[in-house]
């Protein structure tokens, strides 16, 4: 077996046909037919499943894992490959019933395809190469959502990922057991929602989410935020302005110009990993459809058509984390949402103090942290998205000021690995300060002195130092 073959499975089991009795099945055929890279491949068999698998795993130099208990499927995944080569081949035994049976149990049409191993016709009992034809997704039968609810979110997620319609009669059916997702497991509900999130159209995603009345029981504060109206600085409700929010987030994802200078390189940055196989830029979808979330508890009407929502920031992190927590995401994904959140509003608070001075740019690098460029990047579409009164001349000087803000961000990010000119038991050994708070303070005083150009050696950071504790001493 050359290196090449051992990063292509279906090529594998194509080679292994004529020992297996079984049949490819569901989405690397529907994939195959659009011509989508087949990297899931799902196959059936009458056989042990576990056997199958094992022997799989044997000749692709890959692991092997048991799935389901409940279904006997099994997993065969790679080990370390070619980025971009990853890939899974998922073994189940046949349905009781044989064929028939099994496509009858699938959900949509479309992954209710089969072909058998050794090669042939395919099997489609139920059109669903018609369905892949004409763009729409559709129930296999009428028990589809009943029989797992979860196929509700998989709904809008294939439509969204596929550029697909739903058919009018399944997003019926759909609806009818919308409510039961409550008894599914948060984990599966994550999985599907992020998928739905990431794809390329994910406001169509949500308005079917929506449609099919499922929103109200996997995000219950997107729909708290319908009709909660705003001051006479936006546009739209609360609802409306957070989906518009998370349109021009994808906008700024494909054109970046909005973001300044500095917009490719941030971007280059916010595609890093995260966490729960999510990106930093596809982790600030998430930031941008909960940033507001807490507007509706925090709404108060100063009469004369002044509106406000002081603390929003705040409680909207705090609110963030409860969600995330829910869904199962993991604590970093939890910690860089609420972070987005709770400094998305500071960009704003500086076009106050233009022209930006060195100090003030670097206390907001040290605010926002970590996050510093992914919260500028929302704050951008934030702005963007709030166009009522005076709305032309906020924007452009909001956008002066975060241009300016995610450049130094992402310098400084870029930076982050050098050393700092003073350790603190330098400082400790040079000055006689102590462990504690004044340490730390110090230590910060010096790398704000150094950002604003202010200090450039260590003996300088001594000399400031000295200065900073005299000042300090005599107020």
């Amino acid at each position: 077996m050359s290196a090449d073959s051992r990063f292509d499975p279906l090529s594998r089991l194509r080679e292994r046909a004529p020992e297996l009795d079984g049949w490819l099945v569901g989405g690397a055929i529907r994939d195959r037919l659009l011509g989508r890279p087949v990297t899931d491949i799902d196959i059936v068999v009458e056989a042990d499943p576990g056997k199958v698998a094992r022997g799989l795993g044997q000749d692709l130099g890959a692991a092997v894992f048991k799935l389901s208990e409940q279904f006997g499927a099994w997993r065969v995944v790679p080990g370390v490959v070619p980025e971009g080569s990853n890939w899974q081949v998922d073994v189940s035994p046949l349905a009781e019933g044989g064929l028939d049976a099994d496509l009858l149990r699938r959900d949509f049409t479309i992954n209710a395809i089969a072909e058998p191993l050794q090669g042939g016709a395919l099997v489609d009992p139920h059109s669903g190469q018609a369905d892949l034809q004409h763009r729409v997704v559709r129930s296999v039968s009428s028990t589809a959502f009943s029989e797992d609810p979860l196929r509700v979110l998989r709904l809008a997620r294939f439509c969204c990922e596929l550029g697909f319609s739903a058919e009018k009669r399944t997003v019926t059916e759909a609806a009818g057991s919308a409510a039961s997702l409550d008894a599914v497991s948060p984990e599966r509900i994550f999985h599907e929602l992020s998928r739905v999130l990431v794809s390329s159209a994910p406001l169509d995603g949500i308005s079917l989410i929506d449609n099919c009345q499922a929103l109200p029981v996997v995000l219950p504060e997107l729909v708290s935020l319908r009709g909660v109206t705003q001051s006479r600085y936006h546009h739209l409700d609360v609802h409306d302005h957070t989906l518009e929010v998370l349109a021009l987030l994808v906008g700024l994802e494909s054109d970046p110009t909005a973001l300044g200078p500095a917009g490719p390189a941030a971007l280059e940055l916010l595609r890093q990993p995260l966490a729960d196989g999510l990106t930093r830029l596809q982790a600030l979808r998430f930031a941008a459809l909960l940033h507001d979330a807490a507007k509706p508890v925090t709404r108060v009407d100063y009469g004369e058509g002044r509106v406000g929502f002081p603390g929003h920031d705040e409680a909207g992190a705090t609110l963030a984390t409860e969600v995330i927590t829910r869904l199962r995401g993991s604590s970093r994904l939890r910690e860089t949402v609420s972070g987005v959140i709770a400094h998305h509003l500071d960009a704003g608070f500086l076009t106050h103090e233009m022209p930006l001075s060195r100090r003030a740019v670097f206390g907001y690098l040290q605010d926002c942290g970590k996050v510093a460029v992914d919260v500028t990047v929302l704050s951008v579409a934030d702005r963007l998205a709030t166009r009522g009164r005076k709305s032309e001349q906020a924007s452009a000087r909001h956008l002066e000021v975060t241009s300016i803000l995610l450049e130094a961000a992402v310098e400084a990010e870029l930076a982050s690995r050098d050393a700092p000119l003073l350790r603190g038991d330098q400082l400790v050994e040079q000055l006689g300060l102590e462990a504690g708070p004044e340490l730390g303070a110090a230590l910060e005083e010096i790398a704000a002195a150094r950002y604003a150009g202010e200090i450039e050696s260590a003996d300088e950071a001594i000399e400031h130092i000295r200065r900073w504790r005299l000042l300090n001493a005599e107020r």
